[in-house]
């Protein structure tokens, strides 16, 4: 079984769970905490950073899409219709192109900032970057939330999947970004029906249940989804 270094909360971690979990792989996972910089840590990745998997003869592969490549080259292209890339090269530069929307973009912009202000600087001593949420960077992150979610809304929209006509790298990074914000209650899926009914489809997805079960230590689950009546 291959072991997965990673948090809970980083949707870069739960976008490799998904992946794996698609493909009906079992990770063993270890919960790191970055910030406390473990020289066993560190050895895997000087950067310290998550998610690290740990391959093939106990060999880091660190970074999501690296490890998703690498995910895609040794079992992807045995699973055809149930690959997470595409057989034609354009439509593998979309699913990247979402991905990296995702993963990247999305979570510089708001995921990584409600993960730090909200679930991290609580837990972190100070001496680590811990203490007080940072008021600003919250409202910062809320802010660009809207447009995200209106971009979703509309890929879901007016695509059966984000990427195309099947499941891809694209919803599980998608699916990855939103659940984080969806667990910290940060999302009003009411403004959003397609991104809404998109969402729905992937949480029922059995690659999806493990997720369901993640807890974060003082801090409960505070979904405005299953608020919704549907």
């Amino acid at each position: 079984m291959l072991t997965l270094f990673h948090h809970p909360m980083f949707a870069t971690c739960r976008f490799v769970r998904l992946a794996f979990g698609e493909y009906g792989e079992e990770l063993a996972l270890i919960e790191e905490k970055p910030w406390t910089r473990r020289k066993e840590f560190l050895a895997l990745n000087p950067a310290g950073t998550l998610p690290i998997l740990l391959a093939e003869g106990d060999v880091p592969i660190v970074g999501a899409t690296v490890i998703a490549e690498y995910l895609d080259e040794t079992r992807g292209v045995l699973k055809r219709d149930k690959r997470l890339f595409a057989e034609d090269p354009m439509q593998r530069a979309e699913i990247r192109r979402l991905t990296d929307w995702y993963l990247n973009k999305a979570e510089s912009e708001v995921t990584r900032h409600l993960v730090r202000e909200r679930v991290l600087k609580p837990v972190m001593p100070e001496t680590a970057g811990g203490g007080s949420p940072d008021s600003g960077a919250i409202r910062a992150a809320r802010a660009n939330i809207r447009q995200h979610m209106k971009y979703t809304n509309w890929l879901a929209g007016t695509r059966h999947w984000l990427a195309g006509g099947r499941v891809t790298y694209a919803d599980l990074a998608a699916a990855a970004t939103l659940s984080v914000l969806d667990y910290l209650g940060e999302i009003d899926w009411r403004e959003h029906a397609a991104a809404r009914e998109w969402y729905t489809r992937v949480k029922s997805r059995p690659s999806f249940r493990p997720l369901l079960t993640d807890r974060v230590r003082g801090l409960s689950p505070v979904s405005h989804y299953a608020d919704l009546d549907f």
